[in-house]
């Protein structure tokens, strides 16, 4: 069943809504004069209108019972915001990537960026003009923070109150597929991230339409999504249809679904496996598309195929290695960091992926967790900073404002050189250092003061954070990109086009894969060694406060140096490391510093 207004040209459109248990939907059409259109409720509980004289622009909205209205669940457009009528769309639109194909998943280099803060303007349009860097710095993806309607134009996105619309402040429907059109003739793939575990706490009127939530779960936001209980049917086919209009309408690459640990459904074909068989139905008619986790779950089922009775999802966050990592670079051990620390933490997330493989959990006071060794390494995208891990702090701060300038660069080398598939976050890659704050702008006052409330509950600390409502938090968030042609920043920016050309170029480093690597320790080194074929690499990672004494034997072979963290060309303190090594001897390491060596010959 195909929801929302579908635009079929010549002034020809049909509107579609579910409202099983109302009496009375009219269609209001918006013109010189309200014209109001009637219909009869279908056995799924459908409401369906045909109507001629529509163009693309309409305005329009339903009215339940009689004096009830609404704007549309499934509205494609709300030029006038969360609270203002909906608008006719017609998708018909030049693009000019017919013949692209995407970008392999396991080939991709993400980019996370937020339209809002990245770019002065904050529009879709804004961001163009920025593509060709993004090129020059080695991305081939570019993952876009939610941009499903959300109340006023500050929003981190996942208060999304309309999941079919585009933000209106952004540039809306068009704005958006100027964008991703630019993307696929730089050969740039897109990912949209989406949420389908809530909807936002203004503007969501869903529930006056029917039984879209259940009282049967609840989550941090409220009530549940209506997965699989009573009249759940349509629900699910609401948010399965919203995937697929992104993939039809949008030619997007991939989407990756928000907390699916909060998708609570416990039927007996669950709602993520069914979205995922119906994008595969969608893949195999031209190109494929991918879907993305982010669970806590530490459960293999969700990137599990379809075959082997998983979910299907192609890949998943890998939190554990981004919390190893911080933890032994920044020494905190609050929340959940108190789970992680030691280097035998981080050896087990590039070995395996999950560090907790139903092993306790201090932090959630039990086992959790399943293993993940047998998981294909081109299931995990692994990052050092992503928009949670920086906007979920009292102060927004990113690493490059709590860790040192060479354990920034050791970070940097971790995520580039590790098996699994790297993501940075917008001006990651020139140590950027102004914060990402959470930020709302919402109409309602109460609802503000409680937004606020909550954060200086959330984090009980003795430094309050930042006013979610105020201008000035979003503003503080906009990346700056000046700064990367000046000092260390430009030195940082460099750092990341070597390391990624190195991913691209080396057999060894491009071949995702576990099977064909080696991870060990040895007194706060790990050593890291990959190969594909007879290409063949070796990363020595120092996470020592202090220079290390280290013996290394090359195992009758010659290994030459391509990179060295601790160098002065990027601003390091020197190295000590030899360009070649050739036989056992003992070195001494930087502190903080990595290094990595590529055999010679066969």
């Amino acid at each position: 069943m195909k929801i929302g207004a579908g635009y079929r040209g010549n002034g020809l459109c049909s509107f579609a809504v579910w409202a099983p248990f109302s009496g009375d939907v009219t269609l209001m059409i918006i013109g010189t004069e309200k014209r109001a259109v009637h219909s009869k409720k279908n056995d799924q509980g459908y409401w369906i209108f045909e109507v001629d004289d529509v163009s693309p622009g309409t305005k329009y909205f339903y009215r339940l019972n009689g004096s009830l209205d609404r704007p549309d669940p499934a509205s494609h457009s709300q030029p006038e915001g969360v609270h203002g009528p909906s608008q006719v769309v017609d998708h018909e639109y030049p693009w000019r990537d017919r013949l692209w194909q995407g970008i392999p998943l396991d080939e991709m280099i993400i980019y996370e960026l937020h339209i809002g803060t990245f770019t002065k303007e904050g529009t879709f349009d804004a961001v163009i003009p920025r593509l060709e860097e993004l090129k020059d710095l080695g991305i081939n993806a570019l993952q876009i923070m939610p941009v499903g309607q959300f109340p006023g134009t500050r929003n981190w996105g996942y208060d999304v109150a309309y999941p079919f619309a585009v933000q209106n402040s952004y540039g809306g429907p068009d704005g958006f597929k100027r964008l991703i059109g630019a993307c696929h003739v730089r050969d740039l793939a897109v990912i949209l991230d989406v949420v389908y575990n809530h909807l936002g706490p203004e503007g969501t009127y869903l529930a006056d339409f029917g039984p879209y939530f259940t009282d049967k779960y609840r989550t941090p936001w409220g009530r549940a999504v209506n997965f699989d209980d009573a009249c759940s049917d349509a629900v699910r086919e609401f948010f399965i249809e919203n995937a697929l209009h992104w993939f039809k309408d949008y030619h997007l690459d991939a989407l990756r679904l928000d907390a699916v640990h909060a998708v609570f459904d416990m039927s007996a074909r669950p709602f993520l496996r069914e979205l995922a068989e119906r994008v595969s139905e969608l893949s195999e008619r031209d190109r494929r598309r991918y879907l993305i986790a982010e669970s806590d779950l530490n459960d293999v089922r969700v990137i599990d195929s379809l075959e082997r009775n998983g979910f299907g999802f192609d890949a998943q966050w890998c939190d554990d290695l981004h919390h190893a990592l911080h933890t032994l670079l920044t020494g905190e051990h609050g929340g959940y960091y108190q789970d992680f620390g030691g280097i035998e933490d981080l050896v087990k997330a590039l070995r395996e992926g999950f560090v907790y493989s139903w092993n306790f959990s201090k932090y959630r006071k039990k086992h959790h967790g399943s293993s993940s060794l047998r998981v294909p390494a081109g299931k995990f995208i692994v990052s050092s900073q992503n928009h949670d891990q920086i906007g979920n702090r009292p102060l927004g701060d990113r690493l490059s404002s709590l860790v040192s300038f060479e354990a920034l660069k050791l970070a940097a080398g971790v995520v580039m050189l590790s098996p699994y598939i790297p993501q940075i976050f917008m001006g990651e890659e020139y140590a950027e250092d102004a914060p990402f704050l959470y930020f709302v702008s919402y109409s309602d006052s109460v609802l503000a003061e409680a937004t606020r409330e909550g954060r200086k509950k959330e984090f009980a600390s003795p430094v309050e954070p930042s006013d979610p409502q105020d201008p000035s938090t979003f503003f503080r968030s906009r990346v700056g990109w000046q700064k990367q042609e000046d000092g260390r920043h430009r030195v940082v920016l460099n750092f990341y086009k070597k390391l990624i050309r190195l991913r691209k170029e080396v057999p060894a480093l491009r071949h995702l894969s576990k099977e064909c690597q080696e991870v060990s320790s040895e007194d706060g080194i790990i050593i890291l060694k990959r190969r594909h074929g007879s290409s063949e690499t070796m990363c020595l990672m120092n996470f020592c406060q202090a220079e290390s004494a280290f013996r290394l034997n090359p195992e009758t072979k010659t290994w030459k140096k391509v990179i060295d963290s601790s160098e002065a060309i990027w601003d390091g303190p020197g190295s000590a490391m030899p360009y070649t090594v050739s036989k056992a001897e003992r070195f001494y390491i930087k502190p903080q510093s990595f290094l990595l060596y590529e055999k010679v010959g066969q």
